[in-house]
């Protein structure tokens, strides 16, 4: 075995081989495969272990996904703007969007956690299976190359891409931020209408979420309740890129 790691057993490598046949990559580097499955809690805990787990993985990964889904937006949806392109690939590159993927392809079960993190709840946690889908793009792509990894992208996003360019998302993001909101500060977000430009039958609409007298978020949409998702899910995204938990009292 990789100096790296010396904790895959032959019963490891071969769920490893299969997980990669169920991916649709079975020439995928299995030992690459359960790196990118090794969170940093693991390998912190394990002294045959000379890793940063995923860590590395994830940080590749994180830069193709984001590559990725910005080459899609501008190829296919050239009428939209700079700013308006920024806000959909916040929305589809965000944590949740990821876990939302990492957990519709089984892979938290083959995640390796050190024993603190699961006893914290980490295998549910947005934030560890967003990593999770990033790390798993990472070692697609030095298994098989960057037209393979940009495929897995898009195969798993595609479809999340095009509901956020019309509003619409699987994710309930007015929905989440309020119960984060109200576990953090006891309050509801509020929207205000900034803008309603445009003729009746087309207008633009655009919405800024506060919590407090704090703007958190801002959205754009074709109807009201669509830029109120919008400024939600900007909302979730910059409170996610916070090194620590915004203060709303």
């Amino acid at each position: 075995m990789s100096a790296q790691n010396t904790s895959m057993d032959s019963e490891r490598e071969q769920e490893m081989r299969e997980l990669a046949q169920s991916l649709g990559y079975p020439d995928m580097d299995p030992f690459l495969l359960h790196l990118a499955l090794c969170h940093s809690s693991y390998a912190n805990e394990r002294e045959d272990c000379e890793s940063f787990g995923n860590e590395r993985l994830e940080f590749l990964g994180d830069a193709i996904v984001g590559y990725t889904v910005t080459e899609m937006l501008y190829n296919h949806h050239p009428t939209l703007r700079e700013g308006q392109l920024s806000k959909i690939k916040s929305i589809v590159v965000s944590k949740r969007i990821l876990a939302q993927r990492t957990i519709e392809l089984g892979l938290g079960k083959y995640l390796l956690l050190g024993k603190g993190e699961e006893q914290t709840g980490g295998r549910t946690r947005f934030s560890i299976l967003g990593n999770l889908f990033e790390s798993i793009v990472g070692a697609v792509h030095l298994s098989c190359g960057i037209e393979a990894s940009k495929r897995f992208v898009l195969d798993q996003l595609e479809e999340e891409i095009e509901k956020a360019v019309r509003g619409e998302s699987i994710v309930d993001y007015k929905s989440m931020l309020q119960e984060y909101v109200q576990k953090e500060s006891g309050v509801l977000p509020a929207y205000r209408m900034v803008t309603a430009a445009g003729p009746d039958h087309d207008k633009d609409f655009m919405v800024d979420v506060f919590v407090r007298d704090k703007r958190v978020g801002r959205g754009e949409g074709k109807s009201k309740k669509r830029a109120e998702k919008a400024a939600a899910a900007d909302a979730l995204a910059y409170i996610e890129s916070l090194e620590k938990l915004p203060q709303f009292s």
